[in-house]
């Protein structure tokens, strides 16, 4: 499990995050949405170490988070930021390789080249290995870090669950992969010690696939549960200022505005 208690993130006189606790479980899809501004990336980065919290805790399985190394965390937590540019050449697969780094020290190992490997297949970017990475699409170039955040936690780690925090991972891939990609993480938590914890913008897509859903606004939370306690037309137009049509389909929850 993945706890925030009361954490509050401030720049100055702007609080940014704001007294939010919740709590994520492994093996379910585990989503955060709400409109821009609403603290999304800040939270991601909170609870990924790469900011620190002005206030609360943050526990990885009961540990806080600040007495977590971060060589040991890097071990179990893989980030997908929202952001990455690579200036240089690199072949596919060494860009993949990256993910690996914190598990060797000098030349990688026979069980780091598997990870890669498989991460690699999983991701249908193998085919691509000995390519620049450089001249790739935007969509392939996102479906190479995939594969590399997931090489990074590729093996199960005893008594230990690991952890895939993933900004707004769809940017750049059509409707085809994004929901590719969904059914793939829905596939990889089949293995029950993994905890899955995503930025996404589309609500259909937040409906379609999450298990649990976290909603800010503001900084605050708005709304958690399931897809019916916090995809409610009162807690949608109260986010994102529009009147909401919802309609159900086969029992899935389709949203639309007027």
């Amino acid at each position: 499990m993945l706890e925030t208690k009361h954490i509050s993130f401030s720049i100055g006189e702007k609080k940014l995050i704001d007294d939010v606790s919740v709590s994520f479980e492994a093996g379910k899809v585990n989503l955060i949405i709400g409109p821009n501004g609403a603290g999304k990336s800040t939270f991601i980065k909170l609870i990924s170490n790469q900011l620190k919290a002005s206030s609360g805790e943050i526990l990885y399985s009961g540990k806080a988070i600040q007495d977590i190394s971060i060589s040991e965390l890097a071990k179990f937590r893989a980030v997908l930021s929202q952001n990455i540019e690579l200036s240089f050449p690199l072949k596919v697969k060494e860009v993949v390789m990256m993910g690996r780094y914190p598990h060797f020290t000098g030349a990688p190992e026979t069980k780091d080249w598997q990870a890669c490997e498989e991460a690699m297949r999983f991701f249908d970017v193998w085919e691509m290995g000995e390519r620049d990475y450089l001249t790739l699409s935007g969509g392939e170039k996102q479906r190479v870090q995939f594969a590399r955040v997931v090489s990074q936690i590729w093996f199960p780690k005893i008594h230990q669950h690991r952890y895939l925090i993933l900004d707004e991972p769809l940017t750049f891939l059509d409707v085809h992969y994004q929901f590719e990609f969904m059914h793939r993480l829905q596939e990889l938590l089949k293995q029950e010690d993994l905890l899955v914890i995503g930025v996404v913008h589309d609500l259909n897509l937040a409906a379609k696939f999450a298990d649990k859903l976290l909603l800010l606004h503001q900084g605050k939370v708005l709304a958690t549960g399931s897809v019916e306690e916090v995809l409610s037309k009162e807690h949608i137009k109260t986010a994102y200022q529009l009147e909401p049509i919802i309609q159900m389909v086969n029992n899935a929850r389709y949203i639309f505005f007027e």
